[in-house]
Formats: C-alpha cells, sequence, structure tokens
C-alpha cells in the first residue's frame, strides 16, 4: 500500500477511522493460532456504506481486504498473510437492530457479541441455541463466517440452522441480500447458505437475520463415569439412536480428567476411562424425567459405573466445570497444543478414539481428547514441548496422520473452528481435484481480483 492509500481510505470514512500505525498493526495481526501477519492498516467502517467504499477501492487497487470479528479464531482466518488492511467489524458494526417477537427473529450487525444476543433474546422469552466455547467474546458475524458450533450442538445444530437471510457486499463495492425473512424459500440460489462458512473469502457481511426459537423452562445434568473411552462412545451413538434427545453430549478421556484434576481438585474420578456430560431441556417434568431414565438406561447398558443426577444449579455447574476448564488444563502435557476439531460419524466414534491411541503410541506424543460427542466433534490436542523441534514434528505428523484417519472413516477436517491457513494444505486430502475445482470458480467468481482474505481454504 501506499501512503496515498491511506489518505484516501481516511477521506472515504473518516480519518478516526483508518489506522496504519505500529500498534495498531500489532493488535491485529493475530488471532487464537498465535501465528503473526502484520496488516498495513486497520479500518472500522462505521456501517455498510463504508464496507463499500473500502471494498471498491481496495477492489481497483488490488489491495487484500481481511474481514475480522474478535479474532478467536483456531486456524488463522482472520490473519492478514499477504499484509493490505484488515476490516474490524467489531468497533462500530456491533448492534443489535430488532427482535421480532411475532415472528422470531432477530436481526443484528456482525459485531454483536454472541452471549450479549443470548441474553438479550431470554430477556424476551426467545432462545438464540448456537454456544460456541467463545460466546462470551465471538462475534456473531464471525459465527457465521465459520458456521460455528457449540454445545447445544447435538440437539439445536449449528450456525448454518439459524441463519435465515444476510446483507453482504462483494468485493466490487456491490451490496447484495440473500435469503428473507421467511421460513421457505426456494427462489433462486441459496446464497445465504453459500456466504455461511466461507470465511470471509467471498463477501463482506453487513447484517444478519437469525431465527429464534422459544426458551425451555427446564434444564437438568448428568454424568456417567466409564472404565473406559470406547464404552462411553458407544454410550453415545446408541443412546441417540435410541430416542434420547440432550442437548449437549460432551466427553472427557482420562488424560483430559487427570488434568482438571491435577488443575482444580474438583473430586473427579482420575481412574475413570471417560466421563460423559448431558443437559436435558424441556417444558414439563415428565419429559425431562423420560429423557434422564433414557439416558441412565443406555449409560449403564454400556458400562457406565456411576450416574450422577445434578441436584440444583451448583451441582450442574460443578459437573460442567470440567469441560469448560478442560482446554486450558491440558497443557500440563506440553507447551504447544495442537488443536484439531474433526468430525466423524457418532457411530464411528469408538473406532476413532481407538486410531488416535494408536497414532499417539507410534509418534511418541500426548493426546488428550474432549469434546461434542452428541456430533461427533472431537477435540483432538496433540500436546508438545513448542522449544523441542523434534517433538514438534512428530506432532505435526500425527496431526496428518489424525486427518487420514478422519477422512477414511466418513469425517471431515473441521467441525467448527473452519480451514482458514492451518488446514489449507490439507484440503486435498478431503476433496478431489474437481471439487477444489469447484471451489475456485465460487471463489472468482464472487472474487475475481482475488482481494478477499487471500491464502485461506486453499484458495
Amino acid at each position: 500500500m501506499k501512503k496515498s492509500d491511506i489518505q484516501e481510505l481516511r477521506r472515504l470514512i473518516g480519518e478516526e477511522n483508518v489506522h496504519d500505525d505500529r500498534p495498531h498493526q500489532l493488535a491485529y495481526s493475530y488471532d487464537a493460532t498465535r501465528d503473526h501477519y502484520e496488516p498495513e492498516a486497520v479500518l472500522f467502517p462505521r456501517n455498510e456504506e463504508d464496507v463499500s467504499k473500502v471494498l471498491r477501492y481496495c477492489n481497483e487497487r488490488r489491495i487484500p481486504v481481511v474481514p475480522r470479528g474478535a479474532g478467536s479464531g483456531f486456524t488463522g482466518g482472520a490473519l492478514p498473510i499477504r499484509g493490505g488492511v484488515v476490516l474490524a467489524l467489531e468497533r462500530h458494526m456491533n448492534r443489535i437492530k430488532e427482535i421480532d417477537l411475532k415472528n422470531m427473529v432477530a436481526v443484528v450487525e456482525p459485531g454483536v457479541i454472541n452471549k450479549e444476543l443470548q441474553r438479550e433474546v431470554e430477556r424476551h422469552g426467545l432462545f438464540y441455541p448456537p454456544d460456541p466455547a467463545s460466546q462470551e467474546y465471538s462475534t456473531i458475524g464471525g459465527n457465521v463466517a465459520e458456521n460455528a458450533g457449540g454445545m447445544r450442538a447435538a440437539k439445536y445444530g449449528i450456525t448454518k440452522d439459524y441463519v435465515m437471510a444476510l446483507r453482504a457486499v462483494l468485493p466490487n463495492g456491490e451490496i447484495i441480500r440473500a435469503g428473507k425473512r421467511t421460513i421457505k424459500d426456494v427462489a433462486g440460489y441459496n446464497l445465504a447458505g453459500i456466504l455461511v462458512g466461507s470465511e470471509g473469502t467471498l463477501a463482506v457481511i453487513t447484517e444478519i437475520t437469525l431465527r429464534l426459537l422459544s426458551k425451555p423452562r427446564l434444564t437438568k445434568t448428568v454424568m456417567g463415569v466409564f472404565p473406559t473411552v470406547g464404552e462411553a462412545m458407544n454410550a453415545v451413538y446408541k443412546s441417540l439412536a435410541g430416542g434420547a434427545n440432550p442437548v449437549a453430549m460432551e466427553f472427557l478421556d482420562n488424560l483430559t480428567i487427570r488434568a482438571v484434576e491435577e488443575k482444580f481438585h474438583k473430586g473427579l474420578p482420575v481412574d475413570a476411562g471417560a466421563i460423559l456430560i448431558s443437559d436435558i431441556d424441556g417444558n414439563v417434568e415428565e419429559e425431562i424425567d423420560y429423557q434422564i431414565a433414557l439416558l441412565e438406561r443406555f449409560f449403564k447398558e454400556n458400562g457406565a459405573t456411576q450416574f450422577h443426577i445434578a441436584r440444583n444449579s451448583r451441582e450442574a455447574a460443578d459437573i460442567w466445570f470440567a469441560r469448560r476448564n478442560a482446554s486450558q488444563s491440558i497443557t500440563i502435557y506440553g507447551s504447544k497444543k495442537i488443536n484439531e476439531d474433526v468430525t466423524v460419524p457418532r457411530s464411528e466414534l469408538p473406532r476413532y478414539l481407538e486410531e488416535v491411541e494408536r497414532i499417539a503410541q507410534k509418534y511418541r506424543v500426548t493426546i488428550p481428547c474432549f469434546g461434542h460427542t452428541g456430533d461427533g466433534n472431537v477435540h483432538t490436542n496433540v500436546m508438545v514441548d513448542g522449544e523441542n523441534r523434534e517433538e514438534v514434528e512428530r506432532g505435526y505428523k500425527a496431526i496428518e496422520e489424525i486427518f487420514r484417519v478422519t477422512i477414511d472413516l466418513g469425517g471431515t477436517l473441521s467441525g467448527e473452528h473452519g480451514i482458514g491457513l492451518s488446514k489449507a494444505p490439507f484440503m486435498k486430502m478431503a476433496f478431489t481435484e474437481g471439487e477444489l475445482e469447484l471451489f475456485r470458480r465460487i471463489k472468482a467468481a464472487f472474487d475475481p481480483n482475488n482481494i478477499l482474505n487471500p491464502g485461506k481454504m486453499g484458495l
């Protein structure tokens, strides 16, 4: 970029909204991967018109533009790997524009924090289910760009299941609408569906219309303790195939249980092979009791030695504490975490985790696992000493083999974190050349000059 570009961008959207100083360049040079790429400028658009002006200008001059929410992604999706500008949407474009009680929808700008939206709609007796672990700080725009999931996905699905319509700006500055505020809409191609999960490579989303639900009146938490991971995984898919409908079905393996206990001393069963944690919700006690009875039956039929039902919210919070603190706890096994969020069909969970154990032994690395087994999404964490180059190399070889196992089992490279930069080299493993070429054609149709988040998803 030239100084004249900075000056013109300041003229277009206001001097106070364009920064090319060192502190801003550093602050917007990383995400949760801790990889580091500096932008040449950071822009804070005030509205959709500003976004349009910026994109039109940058498109004409082939300046890369990287849209960014909270920068909480785990795959480098918001890293400006080719310089250019970061388009930071969290400062100004963060309004909840409407909560439509009659049609049960919310209209928001991309910078709205997930948890803030949840709190606001619940004040009206409504419910926005997608709850990524980053919900306290991640933005709805980022959630849409990555198609984020969360613990409630087992029952309620993921972000794509709630996006009804979008407004977005194409790289040439044109503003488009995708979708409608209607339950049914089969007119034309599903442009909103294409933009969800596109990681900011096709357009910049400026407004999101989300489907809401009625908030369930009751929730209860249960926990099952299993001698082995295999028995726990059998309990997962057999429970769900047998009619159980839990909000969440989360698991921790033995390595994770031991790590949480070492850090927090919560009285967890450190000799257990795995624990399963589940929430059940509904509007009447009979419904809750029926679901709990189903889970207890299937857990015990598949080897559970203990089955706990939380008696109150405090006990429920204690049970969930282990899962919510799993990620930070496993750092006892290594200073560097290579964290992958692969997903396999639920019936393949036992075999997948058997293969992970084999791979851990083969490459002499520690791989604690936890995650959203209700939807087959396992957070597989290869822990290594970040200062030991040889060990780090073994860790990455283990990850590559884990990806191969995942694909062979009919799974996917990512359940919720996206592809971004870190998983881009593995796209050829997951897709045929014909499929990748189709992706490239879609990218070219939206962004012929390749200015939007270039280099991500292998595109």
